[in-house]
């Protein structure tokens, strides 16, 4: 998969069928989009192109309205988004910086400069509330009509249900936030994790007797507190753990957002490699201690119950082999 920072200069530019849209966490809702896309690129014998952003537009607004709160959690971070993007067999991702220059074009303009000329789109999907251009004044039918001038068609794709609920990023963001893992994954289609390099922290675990492999954060994401989670990448299979997500309030007030993963009786050096820690259970909200004897009993309670819940699910493997 090609991935370009902004549109493709001429000589990349070659015709494509695209979608466009942020694609928190490439739900299922994202997946059936994407599945079609990716049959009409087929079809038209193009190739199949994602146009997301970053930051997130809300994001973006947010900052320039002084107020981060309003900003949308994140569920992904971009290396995840553009991981799921490809196993979608999307060929062409371009992750759109978005701008106060980006978000005042008008309908016209994106439709001219950026479908038209920078991506040369033959076949286009949305979803049935799309919106485009400064103030989001341009609608779905304004798009097929410019479609109809410019020679490439407009298709919108339904919401796609989970029963009674619509599937959205907001739903995702809502069960993970509720530690609600099972309700996520089926939401996403797969387990919830998150990816990164393993960097250099402050020690300070290794100090307190519970050393620690971290993961920066860059953005707010959709969920915080300590968590049962498994490792992926260190070893042929899961390694088991404990993880606190948030800022750390007892040892530091910088507000920097850190994954911090406990690995049980694992003491091999992984700075620098790229893992991928997923979620299974949530212990409890993130908390500020006193001191640090009352963090360091914390974090043992902790790893006790994360310890006792992996115990009880390898009694229940081995029970079910047996039947």
């Amino acid at each position: 998969m090609k991935v370009f920072r902004g549109l493709p200069n001429a000589q990349a530019r070659a015709p494509c069928a695209l979608t466009i849209g942020n694609f928190d966490g490439v739900h299922i809702g994202h997946q059936a989009l994407l599945a079609r896309v990716r049959k009409a690129a087929t079809e038209l014998g193009i190739e199949a192109a994602v146009m997301t952003f970053e930051p997130h537009p809300r994001e973006f607004f947010a900052q320039r309205g002084g107020d981060l709160s309003k900003a949308p959690q994140r569920i992904a971070n971009l290396r995840d988004k553009l991981q799921s993007l490809e196993d979608a067999g999307i060929d062409r991702v371009i992750v759109e910086h978005f701008s106060a220059q980006f978000a005042a074009l008008s309908p016209q303009e994106f439709t001219q400069q950026v479908l038209v000329d920078g991506l040369h789109v033959k076949w286009l999907m949305v979803g049935d509330d799309f919106c485009y251009g400064a103030r989001r004044a341009g609608d779905v039918a304004m798009l097929q009509e410019a479609g109809r001038e410019h020679g490439f068609h407009v298709e919108t794709l339904p919401t796609v249900m989970n029963g009674s609920t619509r599937i959205s990023s907001s739903a995702v963001r809502l069960a993970l936030a509720a530690g609600d893992f099972t309700l996520a994954q089926q939401l996403l289609g797969h387990p919830y994790a998150i990816s990164g390099h393993v960097i250099h922290g402050q020690k300070l675990g290794r100090t307190l007797g519970f050393p620690t492999l971290n993961l920066r954060v860059a953005h707010r994401p959709a969920l915080s507190g300590i968590f049962i989670v498994q490792v992926h990448g260190l070893a042929p299979g899961p390694l088991p753990a404990v993880a606190s997500l948030g800022v750390r309030p007892t040892v530091d007030d910088s507000g920097r957002v850190l994954l911090e993963v406990h690995l049980f009786d694992f003491a091999q050096s992984c700075y620098g490699k790229l893992v991928r820690v997923e979620f299974l259970e949530k212990l409890r909200d993130e908390e500020k201690y006193d001191d640090l004897p009352t963090l360091t009993a914390a974090i043992e309670r902790d790893s006790n119950q994360a310890r006792a819940y992996f115990a009880q699910r390898r009694s229940a493997l081995t029970a079910t082999d047996r039947i």
